[in-house]
């Protein structure tokens, strides 16, 4: 039984975790309203039209749409091959197994730093670093190893007695899919879609690298250039980084619960 002193330090401890985390997106958010572009927190006069002023002068427009298009492709092919490769690894079972998933796990392992050049290089011979398709290749690359860990670790979490029960009444392998290990797994695939779309609307390293088209860069580099030009202007750049910000928060508080859950169920059974 936890006593009152552990409880007390407990909550003091939480406590302070909470505001250490909290009170940077807070400031963030109070120079993003400020009339000063020094930093300084004036929350007595508020001025909400820095949101719209810095949207229309770093011309987020276009870079929006590009990002849109970059993480909403990456997303859908990668929780695909995610859920297929994890399906054959945990379920079926493929020929050579043993040795294949050790060395798909090589995707984890591997910096990127230390395949950026040749992979520059390679995505160039073949024209593939002026639009969109090498950035979404990259990143379906980098994705797919992990989505195999994922995706194997939370369908070999099924009961397996389920699944037997469906076969034995007839059910082949796309129906034990669809109709037991998918709505079982929601939580584990609804999860890796947050960190997906997460780790692909913040990249800046892979987009720097590969998209050299103005016209075809994401909301990141469009936040690095504006914040070349605008660096003496700090409400408009933290008004710009909370622009940026807004779709992986919303995304997050929509599928709250199930990112939980589907982060709990890979610490307790992975």
């Amino acid at each position: 039984m936890i006593s009152t002193r552990e409880k007390i330090f407990n909550y003091a401890f939480l406590t302070l975790l909470a505001v250490s985390v909290l009170f940077p997106i807070v400031y963030i958010l109070g120079v993003a309203i400020s009339p000063s572009t020094s930093g300084t927190l004036d929350l007595g006069h508020p001025q909400w039209s820095n949101f719209a002023t810095a949207w229309h002068q770093a011309g987020f427009t276009h870079y929006l749409r590009s990002s849109v298009i970059i993480t909403g492709t990456v997303v859908v092919v990668s929780t695909a091959l995610a859920v297929m490769s994890g399906y054959a690894f945990g379920v079926l079972g493929v020929v050579g197994e043993k040795a294949l998933f050790p060395l798909m796990l090589f995707g984890i392992m591997i910096p990127m730093e230390s395949i950026i050049v040749p992979l520059y290089y390679d995505f160039l011979a073949f024209d593939l670093t002026d639009g969109y398709q090498g950035i979404i290749l990259a990143h379906i690359g980098t994705g797919v190893s992990f989505g195999a860990f994922w995706m194997r670790a939370a369908f070999r979490a099924v009961p397996a007695s389920i699944a037997e029960s469906a076969e034995i009444d007839g059910a082949g392998s796309w129906t034990r899919l669809w109709r037991i290990y998918l709505p079982i797994s929601r939580p584990a695939i609804l999860t890796f879609v947050v960190l997906s779309f997460m780790w692909t609307w913040n990249d800046y390293f892979l987009s720097l690298i590969l998209v050299a088209a103005p016209e075809h860069q994401p909301l990141t580099l469009g936040l690095g250039a504006f914040s070349g030009r605008r660096l003496v202007e700090i409400n408009l750049l933290a008004a710009a980084a909370v622009l940026m910000s807004l779709p992986i928060v919303g995304l997050y508080l929509f599928f709250q619960r199930q990112f939980i859950r589907g982060l709990l169920s890979g610490a307790l059974k992975g």
